[in-house]
């Protein structure tokens, strides 16, 4: 399917970026690192990639605001129009010369997301969606969401919080219930990836706590597009509000969700995602 204008400036920017990015990694045991938290790396190629995406598109796109993982909020004139943007989705597998990582750009137009892209400069694959028209793959291939319906066929995808990050107990017991429930669980290292390769059928089902906007607001435009169901936890369209994703078609998403409910019982949830970072 032929992109439009609006894809193409974020196609353009993701590839611009990307290329800096895949410079980066062929030389990543020279790349400058600071410590931003714990097990929590932010690279000069995170910076590198962010800067390239932040001028392509308000070159291309002057007074629409921007949401992004270094920058943070950043007002436009257009208050109608928002950019959510990670340069660097999965920095610790960059740093670690392991070639799953993403560049992520969404689109939110009157607080609705209404395009999504997520580009893996490592593998040159680019995963892109608008609302109404359909989620792709390099341009070429449709995306539709995986036809399981059994958890115990399934693969499902999650996030492991790190040190120094709540929720440990919680994700434990989730974790126990999903493997035991499922013919596997896999733990990619790129949340926005993650979303990405549900969508695409990759995997059947995906789940993760304590997320930021720009970790997930790309790949809730994809899944839906490719036909999955996404959901917080509590099964509300607050995701971009509450850190929290389930995704999956309509029976794994289901079943994946009472699944969960079940294991979290009496567990508290913390409140990872700040109301103002996450907020539209």
């Amino acid at each position: 399917m032929p992109a439009s204008a609006l894809m193409n400036v974020m196609v353009g920017a993701a590839r611009k970026a990307g290329r800096s990015l895949a410079r980066d990694f062929g030389e990543v045991e020279q790349l400058q690192v600071s410590l931003k938290g714990p097990a929590n790396f932010v690279s000069a190629a995170d910076h590198r990639a962010e800067d390239i995406i932040f001028t392509e598109l308000s070159r291309a796109r002057p007074g629409y605001g921007l949401l992004m993982e270094e920058r943070g909020e950043v007002k436009g004139a257009d208050t109608t129009h928002r950019w959510i943007v990670d340069p660097l989705d999965g920095t610790t597998n960059f740093l670690h010369g392991i070639p799953i990582f993403s560049v992520s750009i969404a689109l939110e137009r009157d607080g609705e997301l209404v395009a999504g892209l997520v580009y893996n400069p490592a593998t040159d694959e680019t995963f892109t969606a608008e609302k109404g028209k359909g989620a792709y793959i390099n341009d070429r291939r449709r995306l539709r969401v995986a036809a399981r319906s059994e958890l115990a066929a399934s693969v499902i995808g999650t996030g492991i919080p790190h040190a120094g990050r709540p929720n440990h107990e919680l994700f434990l017991k989730e974790l126990r219930a999903v493997m035991s429930a499922s013919a596997g669980v896999r733990r990619m290292g790129s949340a926005a990836l993650d979303l990405a390769w549900t969508a695409a059928g990759r995997l059947d089902g995906f789940w993760e706590h304590g997320l930021r906007a720009w970790d997930i607001a790309a790949g809730i435009v994809i899944l839906r597009e490719a036909g999955a169901y996404v959901s917080d936890i509590a099964d509300k369209d607050e995701m971009l509000e509450t850190g929290s994703i389930v995704a999956g078609n309509e029976t794994i998403h289901a079943k994946l969700l009472k699944l969960l409910k079940a294991a979290g019982k009496n567990v508290p949830i913390a409140d990872t995602v700040t109301k103002t970072a996450a907020a539209k």
